[in-house]
């Protein structure tokens, strides 16, 4: 279906974002740290168009659901599922002062849901970018992210980082976004990994990507304890880790402080090796995040460790999860030659460990929200 056999009428443009892979610097977003997300070329798309009505109607390709709310609706939770996430971004919008009027959008994706991929940003910035172009509204592109944060952590319940937003909206093509999420200071980083022979393959789990459960708000209060424990504003501050260390007050929350502490450090290496080209030498740092993530911040799953383990023996450069945890995506690095050879060994090991068969695909650095007609 169109959006013009759905609504009756051709839509005044088309807009899209994309999902993202974090290339490194997981759960450091929310202790404002770094990190270093790319956008994918897998994208959500919205048609949408402003009808004369305060109404906002909302049609989903996948589902095929039509959802209309209007703004009695827009208190936090009042609509849920999918389509909380479109009524969150206008909850937002006018949280922030802005004033929205009613839309009708379409909606389609090829972002993978529960897959780690972000698919959940990429649905909120495609509507807000849509929303400030219908609207005129004044909202700089660098304010974007922090709107569409709101209406996940604000509207939907879901107590995420900056980084999705901000890589979903700021991203540029053939560039890692170098994110201080402290700051907001942004760096855009090349990432053409064309002439170095490279690729980023990315192996999707299956494994199901759970954010709303409760492990992801645990850890989160976890750190933000470690962080008044030390007495610092949050854990980016940490300066000594074996002085921070000795003076947390159980082995847990130890195991959490050292996954973010040499997780900023290992975004900080990974941007200097690639502002000085040397981009085959990050593969190291990929493969100890994973090693962070699996033994201090617990947050892998057998899946996803063992895609890691096949992916290195069938000669990836570097590989680690990639995503907020408990299942998703793992990204490598691989000789673009071996891409197949590579993401074909990590489906025999599944195959061998009864896991149901994984999905792989290259993912190239791509550009990030903006309107496509």
């Amino acid at each position: 279906m169109s959006f013009t056999d759905i609504f009756g009428q051709a839509p005044t443009g088309v807009w899209s974002a994309p999902g993202r892979v974090n290339l490194i610097g997981e759960h450091t977003d929310y202790n404002e740290g770094f990190v270093l997300p790319f956008a994918l070329p897998l994208r959500t798309t919205v048609e949408a168009s402003a009808p004369d009505s305060p109404l906002w109607t909302v049609w989903s390709e996948q589902t095929g659901e039509t959802v209309s709310f209007g703004p009695d609706d827009l208190a936090p939770g009042r609509v849920g599922g999918w389509a909380g996430y479109v009524a969150g971004v206008v909850w937002s919008l006018r949280q922030s002062g802005l004033d929205v009027g009613g839309a009708r959008f379409a909606v389609s994706s090829d972002v993978p849901v529960g897959s780690g991929l972000s698919s959940s940003a990429a649905l909120e910035c495609a509507v807000l970018t849509a929303l400030v172009d219908l609207g005129g509204l004044d909202l700089p592109a660098a304010k974007r992210p922090t709107v569409a944060q709101a209406a996940e952590n604000g509207y939907v319940g879901v107590p995420t980082g900056i980084m999705d937003q901000s890589a979903s909206t700021l991203c540029r093509a053939g560039h890692a976004l170098f994110l201080d999420c402290r700051t907001l200071a942004v760096e855009h980083i090349p990432f053409d990994l064309t002439a170095d022979g490279l690729s980023i393959l990315v192996v999707d789990s299956k494994a199901p990507h759970r954010h709303t459960d409760n492990e992801y708000a645990v850890r989160r209060e976890t750190c933000e304890r470690a962080a008044a424990a030390l007495g610092l504003p949050a854990l980016r501050d940490v300066t000594d880790l074996d002085a921070a260390l000795a003076a947390l007050p159980d082995e847990v929350m130890r195991r959490r402080v050292r996954h973010v502490v040499t997780e900023d450090q290992r975004v900080l290496d990974t941007v200097a090796l690639l502002r000085t080209g040397k981009v085959r030498e990050i593969g190291p740092l990929l493969t100890a995040s994973h090693a962070s993530m699996r033994d201090d911040y617990e947050i892998t799953v057998p899946e996803v460790d063992i895609a890691v383990e096949a992916a290195l023996a069938a000669g990836a450069h570097g590989a680690r999860m990639t995503g907020g945890g408990f299942g998703g995506c793992v990204l490598a690095l691989v000789d673009a030659a071996a891409a197949d050879a590579v993401g074909t060994a990590v489906a025999e090991a599944f195959a061998a460990n009864g896991f149901t068969a994984p999905a792989w695909f290259v993912a190239v650095a791509s550009e990030g929200a903006h309107r496509q007609s």
